[in-house]
Protein backbone atom coordinates (compact mmCIF):
# COMPACT_ATOMS: atom_id res chain seq x y z
CA UNK A 1 0.00 0.00 0.00
CA UNK A 2 1.25 3.39 -0.73
CA UNK A 3 0.89 6.17 0.78
CA UNK A 4 1.34 9.97 -0.20
CA UNK A 5 2.68 12.45 2.09
CA UNK A 6 0.79 15.06 2.54
CA UNK A 7 2.56 19.22 3.16
CA UNK A 8 5.71 18.27 1.62
CA UNK A 9 8.21 21.16 0.51
CA UNK A 10 8.09 20.59 -3.13
CA UNK A 11 11.56 22.65 -3.95
CA UNK A 12 13.59 20.71 -1.19
CA UNK A 13 16.79 18.98 -2.53
CA UNK A 14 19.23 16.73 -0.60
CA UNK A 15 22.31 14.83 -1.98
CA UNK A 16 21.42 12.07 0.05
CA UNK A 17 17.78 11.23 0.38
CA UNK A 18 15.57 12.62 2.70
CA UNK A 19 12.68 10.54 1.68
CA UNK A 20 12.30 6.61 0.22
CA UNK A 21 13.09 7.36 -3.48
CA UNK A 22 10.01 6.48 -5.44
CA UNK A 23 7.74 8.19 -2.51
CA UNK A 24 4.81 10.19 -2.92
CA UNK A 25 3.97 13.47 -1.77
CA UNK A 26 0.73 15.66 -2.38
CA UNK A 27 0.41 19.55 -2.24
CA UNK A 28 -3.35 20.74 -2.22
CA UNK A 29 -3.86 24.76 -1.98
CA UNK A 30 -5.87 27.66 -3.86
CA UNK A 31 -4.66 25.90 -7.68
CA UNK A 32 -5.55 22.48 -6.82
CA UNK A 33 -4.43 19.52 -5.78
CA UNK A 34 -1.04 18.30 -7.24
CA UNK A 35 0.99 15.06 -6.45
CA UNK A 36 4.68 14.76 -6.65
CA UNK A 37 7.80 11.83 -6.94
CA UNK A 38 10.47 11.62 -4.95
CA UNK A 39 13.54 10.97 -7.28
CA UNK A 40 17.15 11.30 -7.96
CA UNK A 41 17.95 13.64 -10.34
CA UNK A 42 21.21 12.52 -13.24
CA UNK A 43 23.04 15.26 -15.63
CA UNK A 44 23.49 11.87 -17.61
CA UNK A 45 26.14 11.65 -20.33
CA UNK A 46 25.06 15.14 -22.10
CA UNK A 47 25.29 17.24 -19.22
CA UNK A 48 21.92 17.96 -19.54
CA UNK A 49 21.09 20.55 -16.32
CA UNK A 50 18.10 20.03 -14.17
CA UNK A 51 16.04 23.35 -14.68
CA UNK A 52 13.10 24.42 -12.64
CA UNK A 53 10.24 24.25 -15.16
CA UNK A 54 11.80 21.33 -17.34
CA UNK A 55 10.47 17.90 -18.13
CA UNK A 56 12.48 15.19 -16.86
CA UNK A 57 12.39 11.65 -18.02
CA UNK A 58 13.72 7.70 -16.47
CA UNK A 59 17.05 7.45 -17.11
CA UNK A 60 18.12 4.41 -18.74
CA UNK A 61 16.49 0.95 -19.10
CA UNK A 62 16.62 0.82 -15.01
CA UNK A 63 15.45 4.66 -14.65
CA UNK A 64 11.87 3.75 -13.76
CA UNK A 65 12.93 0.78 -10.90
CA UNK A 66 15.82 3.48 -9.30
CA UNK A 67 13.75 6.34 -9.02
CA UNK A 68 15.95 7.89 -11.31
CA UNK A 69 15.67 10.89 -13.90
CA UNK A 70 17.24 13.16 -16.75
CA UNK A 71 16.17 15.87 -18.89
CA UNK A 72 18.75 13.98 -20.82
CA UNK A 73 16.39 12.38 -23.34
CA UNK A 74 19.27 10.78 -25.48
CA UNK A 75 19.62 8.43 -22.12
CA UNK A 76 16.11 8.00 -21.40
CA UNK A 77 13.68 5.63 -22.30
CA UNK A 78 11.51 7.90 -23.57
CA UNK A 79 9.28 7.91 -20.89
CA UNK A 80 7.99 10.92 -18.82
CA UNK A 81 9.03 11.24 -14.42
CA UNK A 82 7.78 14.56 -13.88
CA UNK A 83 8.58 18.56 -13.84
CA UNK A 84 11.14 19.70 -11.98
CA UNK A 85 10.11 21.83 -9.00
CA UNK A 86 13.13 23.71 -8.53
CA UNK A 87 17.06 23.57 -10.46
CA UNK A 88 18.67 20.18 -9.53
CA UNK A 89 22.53 19.52 -9.36
CA UNK A 90 23.24 16.08 -10.72
CA UNK A 91 23.24 13.40 -8.35
CA UNK A 92 20.76 15.23 -5.96
CA UNK A 93 17.19 13.86 -4.68
CA UNK A 94 13.77 16.39 -5.37
CA UNK A 95 10.55 16.32 -5.50
CA UNK A 96 8.73 16.01 -9.57
CA UNK A 97 5.33 17.13 -10.35
CA UNK A 98 3.12 13.75 -11.58
CA UNK A 99 -0.10 15.14 -11.61
CA UNK A 100 -2.10 18.47 -11.70
CA UNK A 101 -1.70 21.57 -13.59
CA UNK A 102 1.90 22.65 -14.12
CA UNK A 103 3.69 25.29 -15.99
CA UNK A 104 6.49 24.50 -18.38
CA UNK A 105 9.63 26.95 -18.82
CA UNK A 106 10.14 25.81 -22.21
CA UNK A 107 7.52 25.68 -25.01
CA UNK A 108 6.30 22.37 -26.17
CA UNK A 109 8.13 21.72 -29.97
CA UNK A 110 4.36 21.33 -31.28
CA UNK A 111 0.57 21.26 -30.14
CA UNK A 112 -2.57 22.54 -29.65
CA UNK A 113 -4.88 22.58 -26.64
CA UNK A 114 -5.90 19.58 -25.58
CA UNK A 115 -3.42 17.24 -27.32
CA UNK A 116 -1.84 13.99 -26.04
CA UNK A 117 1.86 14.63 -24.74
CA UNK A 118 4.87 12.40 -24.56
CA UNK A 119 8.76 12.65 -24.81
CA UNK A 120 9.41 11.02 -28.20
CA UNK A 121 9.99 12.93 -30.86
CA UNK A 122 10.86 16.33 -28.57
CA UNK A 123 14.15 18.23 -27.39
CA UNK A 124 15.37 17.71 -23.85
CA UNK A 125 13.31 18.99 -21.34
CA UNK A 126 9.97 19.01 -22.85
CA UNK A 127 7.36 17.23 -24.28
CA UNK A 128 5.91 16.81 -28.39
CA UNK A 129 2.26 15.88 -29.39
CA UNK A 130 2.52 11.99 -29.66
CA UNK A 131 1.74 10.67 -32.98
CA UNK A 132 2.11 6.85 -32.65
CA UNK A 133 -0.02 4.93 -30.35
CA UNK A 134 3.36 3.37 -28.89
CA UNK A 135 4.06 6.49 -27.46
CA UNK A 136 4.25 7.36 -23.45
CA UNK A 137 1.67 10.16 -22.59
CA UNK A 138 2.64 11.57 -19.75
CA UNK A 139 0.94 15.12 -20.26
CA UNK A 140 -1.94 16.74 -22.17
CA UNK A 141 -2.03 20.09 -23.31
CA UNK A 142 -3.70 22.38 -21.03
CA UNK A 143 -3.18 26.13 -22.83
CA UNK A 144 0.05 25.93 -25.22
CA UNK A 145 0.21 29.95 -25.25
CA UNK A 146 0.87 29.73 -21.75
CA UNK A 147 3.01 26.70 -21.95
CA UNK A 148 0.69 25.23 -19.20
CA UNK A 149 -0.03 21.20 -19.12
CA UNK A 150 -1.64 18.76 -17.09
CA UNK A 151 0.44 16.03 -15.73
CA UNK A 152 -0.10 12.17 -15.86
CA UNK A 153 3.02 10.83 -15.42
CA UNK A 154 3.16 7.28 -14.16
CA UNK A 155 3.62 6.82 -10.40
Amino acid sequence: MTIALLGIEVTAQSTTPEFTPGSLGVVTNSEGTKMYKYLKYDDASAGVAGVLGEVAYYHTLDGYKLNTCTSDLSDSVEIGAGVIQATIATETFGWFQISGKATLSIALTAGADGDPLTPTGTGDGTLDVSAAVTDNICAIAGDISDKEIICTFPM
